[in-house]
């Protein structure tokens, strides 16, 4: 089995890589979903709730992901503002990184039993939470920061969003450095980024 990471800058074209690998072959191991799961489980909601209390659940009394995300990201230039913000984020990494990496651990081997060749960790931050340890690979998606900042306003994002999310995991630079493979997506084309997709897989890990 050969395990690979996906790593770039926020709206680099992460999820078109991890899709096209999917159709390729590959199985995908997504964080965010997983992350979305073990929110769910009891103990991690009342662990949340003691620390911000009962305003980060929604009506039915399950976490609201956008009320957390508040917390961890700082929409204030006020330094407290930011402390508090980085503070909450290492917290939230503390309590739900070990639960999402014990659940790609299991699924790992049991494809591995199936006979799965290639594994794909989708995470946005694999690096900061270690599981680079992880991957036989580390596709870093090479995209400019305008292109980036373009794609995250035409999401709904503000500039400052972008900014602060973007501050907030390891810089461009150190994920370049901690990469073995690059895809190239400085255009706007999502079929052409599929296509370098296509052509890295081929000369890679096609049987």
């Amino acid at each position: 089995m050969h395990i690979l990471g996906i790593v770039g800058g926020i709206a680099c074209g992460k999820s078109v890589v991890s899709s096209t690998l999917e159709e390729l072959g590959a199985v995908v191991l997504d964080a965010d979903k997983a992350a979305h799961d073990v929110l769910q489980q009891e103990e991690i909601r009342q662990a949340l709730v003691a620390r911000w209390g009962q305003e980060i659940l929604t009506d039915r009394g399950q976490i609201d992901r956008t009320a957390v995300a508040r917390r961890i990201f700082s929409n204030s230039r006020a330094e407290p503002a930011r402390t508090t913000a980085a503070s909450n984020r290492r917290f939230l990494e503390r309590t739900i990184h070990p639960r999402v990496r014990q659940q790609f651990q299991q699924e790992i081997e049991r494809l591995d039993q199936q006979g799965v060749a290639v594994v794909v960790i989708d995470a946005p931050l694999l690096l900061e939470a270690g599981w680079g340890e992880n991957c036989d690979d580390i596709v870093f998606v090479d995209c400019p920061v305008e292109i980036r900042l373009e794609r995250a306003l035409k999401r709904g994002w503000t500039k400052r969003q972008f900014l602060e999310r973007e501050a907030a995991q390891w810089s461009i630079e150190e994920k370049q450095r901690s990469s073995t493979l690059r895809i190239d997506n400085s255009g706007n084309s999502k079929a052409t980024l599929a296509e370098s997709v296509r052509r890295l897989w081929d000369s890679r890990w096609a049987s």
